[in-house]
């Protein structure tokens, strides 16, 4: 059985562009995914409006999800919560969510790319922790046979596509390797809010697939509001962009 997933990002609750989360609702409830997975920055600025708004919204998809915190969900003018609860908001709304999935042949691990604090200037910018990546390799490593094996994300882990100026992720290149090492065989992310869709070369001459979604905001770039519809048959991994206003192909 071919599993169907939606990839979406950056929601941004508080700028969110209201056609595009109607589309994308619609969408969900007439093709009825096997899993919606987010990857982060579902506020602007973590407001609890905000996340409310993101709460309400997510539960009318009514399909299963796995949703990642990305930078805009910490704390923006809260230095107090941003350093001593910074996911607590996120994680009342989450906790039944935040999770690995299997669906349908497709095994799905989360790794959290967000830091409360990190010695560079731009906080936004993404961080692969130590325990954050062991957590990661060792479901990797529960992955069931035969499954297709798919790590979440907010920021990408190595640059694509010229996207540099949303900063290195720290320990990014590393992770990756160890990612692929474990039996990835894709990553999704967002934070840039541009779609893409590369292989990434591997030391050992292998490669393994970076897959990234736009945005649901109004804050876009290159690429009018759009998700992912990732395919996953027979081991084979598809990916469809789906753009507001465009038809999808078949």
């Amino acid at each position: 059985m071919a599993a169907r997933l939606f990839h979406v990002s950056d929601l941004h609750f508080g700028r969110a562009d209201q056609e595009a989360l109607d589309w994308f609702a619609g969408r969900v409830a007439a093709e009825r995914p096997d899993a919606v997975i987010c990857t982060g920055d579902l506020t602007m600025r973590a407001r609890s409006a905000e996340y409310a708004a993101a709460a309400k919204w997510l539960a009318r998809l009514d399909v299963p999800l796995m949703v990642q915190p990305g930078n805009h969900d910490l704390p923006y003018f809260n230095p107090a919560a941003r350093f001593l609860a910074p996911y607590g908001r996120y994680r009342r709304m989450a906790r039944a969510i935040e999770r690995p999935l299997d669906v349908h042949g497709v095994w799905l691990v989360p790794l959290k790319t967000t830091a409360r604090f990190q010695w560079r200037w731009n906080w936004s910018w993404g961080v692969v922790s130590r325990s954050g990546l062991v957590a990661a390799i060792d479901l990797l490593r529960a992955r069931p046979p035969d499954h297709v094996a798919i790590v979440a994300c907010h920021h990408p882990l190595v640059d694509t596509d010229g996207h540099s100026r949303h900063g290195e992720t720290l320990r990014g290149k590393d992770a990756l390797a160890a990612l692929a090492a474990a039996g990835a065989d894709a990553v999704l992310s967002g934070h840039v809010h541009d779609p893409f869709d590369r292989r990434w070369p591997l030391a050992d001459g292998g490669a393994i697939r970076l897959i990234g979604a736009g945005t649901l905001s109004e804050r876009v770039r290159s690429t009018r509001p759009s998700f992912n519809e990732l395919i996953v048959e027979d081991g084979a991994l598809d990916v469809r962009l789906r753009i507001l206003g465009e038809v999808a192909r078949a």
